[in-house]
């Protein structure tokens, strides 16, 4: 049996703390671990930086809503779930990509979780693990499964390492220039042959 698992921004919906910021016209959340390498600094500055402006989770979650999925991704997502059992693994929160998932028909989702206070203040946040891409492949293979894995990003890249095949889609040029090994794709066309490529040679 075969898994597609794919990340989720940057293939199936929009980076969310970019989407904010631009919505919000706060420029700081537009740092990413590009611009600061340790995670927990990174969002200990963007929960500071919500507090500060008073943005709490239904405010976030509203923003988020009307960002609305990639266009095609909707389309592409049926069609692989047609071929495949899918699974989604994000490094973003349950919280805030509910709204988003509502427009996907709620693929399933692994990924972490937020505290929230009674005010609707976001107070924390808790990895569910760390590299859960990866680990999560890797259970998924103690499981029997084969799997097949999608994604954009450098920190996807130790879940397309783990999977049988992985696919890079619309990656920055030094995720291409460092993991030639993987397939890129830049459009849904393009990731579909990429799936039943990789579905051919893994049953093979």
């Amino acid at each position: 049996m075969q898994l597609a698992c794919l990340d989720l921004e940057g293939v199936l919906i929009p980076e969310i703390w970019i989407g904010v910021a631009e919505r919000t016209g706060i420029d700081d959340l537009r740092a990413t671990t590009r611009d600061i390498p340790d995670y927990d600094v990174l969002m200990r500055q963007r929960l500071r930086i919500l507090d500060e402006n008073g943005i709490g989770i239904d405010q976030f979650q509203e923003v988020i809503g009307a960002m609305g999925p990639l266009e095609g991704a909707k389309d592409f997502l049926e069609w692989l779930k047609e071929r495949f059992q899918v699974i989604i693994l994000s490094d973003t929160f349950y919280e805030f990509a509910a709204p988003l998932m509502r427009q996907l028909d709620h693929p399933t989702l692994f990924c972490h979780k937020l505290s929230i206070e009674d005010s609707g203040r976001i107070a924390d946040y808790h990895l569910r693990q760390p590299d859960q891409k990866r680990k999560s492949v890797q259970a998924f293979h103690q499981l029997n499964f084969q799997v097949i894995a999608a994604g954009d990003s450098y920190n996807d890249t130790t879940m397309l390492s783990e999977a049988d095949r992985g696919i890079l889609y619309r990656p920055p040029q030094n995720v291409i220039d460092e993991f030639p090994q993987f397939p890129v794709t830049t459009n849904y066309e393009e990731l579909k042959s990429a799936f039943l490529e990789a579905q051919a040679a893994i049953a093979g």
